[in-house]
């Protein structure tokens, strides 16, 4: 029964039957049709995503820090709180329907995989998880224990990333061999930034608050003293926790051409990095990524290049514009060129405001269906309660963090990688594998029996 979705079981099982079987994770499933919610990472992110299931109950709240769990555990005074979701899991799991994960990157995985051992529907915060390894696990767990997973790219969910798909389908680019994407001087390194750079490498031990568990946030990584760099939100810049400023912003801004030019896994990438950190611990303030797609069926191959702080995309002179927004996306095609900015939201095409005008009076149909402007809660919460998947499921979302991470992999270690995605191998960097499968502690360990 683990396998059987609880949509499915209630629609095909009456209500006397299932009180008869032993089957606890559905007996929460309330009569009202509200969902019984746990939410793993309360504060930031967390906050963003448990209130847009209003209409729910939430039964059980997780995060390692009281501080900024504060505001949501006021919101539900009756929902049980924990630190660890380890015990959350063991002591309520009859009773909850689905869970939202808004923790650092690194634990993604191990919360991810203990819900869908339980046969949990699961939405988790973007990017996916922390390696390929973890995401080739999740893509086989959803299918395996049959659950509704969504990963929380905002704007997978949008009109805008919609038009893109259609404009190219309908042959409005023609073919495209050439997209760039850039994030321009967002990396400011400040103190409680979301990319604090700390004061020496490796950083020194700081006094661990009394409201906060550093044994637990730390989950899977290896142990190390606190530091305020790390936490509670400067951990996405360390490539332990996070995966820098290319893991955070390419499930938004590389979404479009990687759906609807249908990219999969390139062949090589390789970062050009001019000032790498001397123990590649953490994120470089300027870098330039290239990766190398191969043809795709009829689809052209596609050279995609990443600029992070400091460099743009050049200018072409038949574009008509004179300068670039401070983060975006441009897809260079054989008849016209498309761009973005760091979220696909809002596509244009690069011609005069005339030929625009005209275009938009005879666009292409639209025959994807829409959704709601940057509403993933939403339709993850509307495909468990019709037994459907949303747009960015783990089988997709999966496979846009993977093309995501060997470019960060490559930033990293500032060199050009062969990868062979079939076998998950950098071909040419034999010791990188340590890092598609990264070790973890001891008590954190998932997903092995999957393989």
């Amino acid at each position: 029964m683990k396998n059987l979705s609880r949509r499915s079981f209630l629609k095909s099982t009456s209500a006397a039957t299932v009180g008869a079987m032993i089957i606890p994770n559905l007996l929460s499933f309330s009569p009202n049709n509200r969902l019984n919610f746990a939410v793993i990472g309360v504060g930031g992110r967390g906050h963003a995503n448990w209130g847009k299931v209003p209409g729910e109950n939430i039964v059980a709240m997780c995060d390692v820090d009281d501080k900024r769990a504060a505001r949501g555990y006021k919101s539900f005074p009756k929902a049980k709180k924990y630190k660890d979701f380890r015990k959350m899991f063991d002591e309520m799991s009859n009773q909850i329907d689905a869970v939202i994960i808004s923790t650092p990157d690194h634990t993604h995985f191990a919360a991810t995989m203990a819900a869908m051992q339980l046969g949990k529907h699961v939405y988790v915060e973007k990017p996916l998880a922390h390696n390929i390894w973890e995401l080739r696990t999740l893509k086989k767990a959803a299918k395996h224990y049959g659950i509704i997973s969504q990963m929380g790219n905002q704007g997978h969910t949008t009109n805008g990333i919609r038009l893109i798909k259609e404009w190219y389908d309908a042959d409005i680019l023609g073919q495209v061999r050439e997209v760039h994407a850039w994030q321009g001087n967002k990396v400011t390194f400040k103190p409680g930034g979301y990319f604090t750079k700390p004061e020496s490498f490796p950083p020194p031990a700081h006094k661990v608050p009394k409201h906060f568990d550093w044994d637990l946030w730390l989950g899977s990584a290896a142990n190390r003293p606190f530091n305020t760099a790390y936490a509670p939100k400067s951990w996405r810049g360390f490539y332990d926790f996070g995966n820098g400023m290319l893991g955070d912003w390419a499930c938004h801004t590389l979404d479009g051409p990687f759906w609807s030019l249908d990219l999969g896994m390139p062949q090589t990438v390789e970062g050009i990095v001019p000032n790498p950190i001397p123990d590649y611990s953490f994120m470089p303030a300027e870098s330039v990524v290239k990766y190398e797609f191969a043809a795709r069926g009829d689809k052209a191959p596609v050279t995609l290049t990443w600029h992070e702080d400091g460099t743009k995309p050049e200018i072409r002179k038949d574009w008509g514009i004179d300068e670039l927004p401070e983060s975006g996306m441009v897809m260079i095609g054989e008849k016209k060129t498309l761009i973005t900015g760091g979220r696909p939201n809002n596509p244009k095409l690069i011609v005069s405001d005339e030929e625009w005008n005209e275009f938009l009076k005879n666009a292409p149909e639209k025959t994807i269906k829409r959704i709601g402007e940057e509403k993933p809660v939403e339709e993850w919460l509307n495909s468990i309660k019709n037994n459907t998947l949303p747009g960015s499921n783990f089988d997709y979302a999966a496979s846009l963090t993977e093309m995501a991470l060997i470019g960060v992999m490559a930033q990293r270690f500032a060199t050009k990688l062969d990868y062979d995605a079939k076998n998950m191998k950098v071909t040419n960097r034999p010791d990188l594998d340590a890092y598609i499968k990264e070790p973890v502690r001891k008590g954190w360990s998932y997903g092995e029996d999957l393989w």
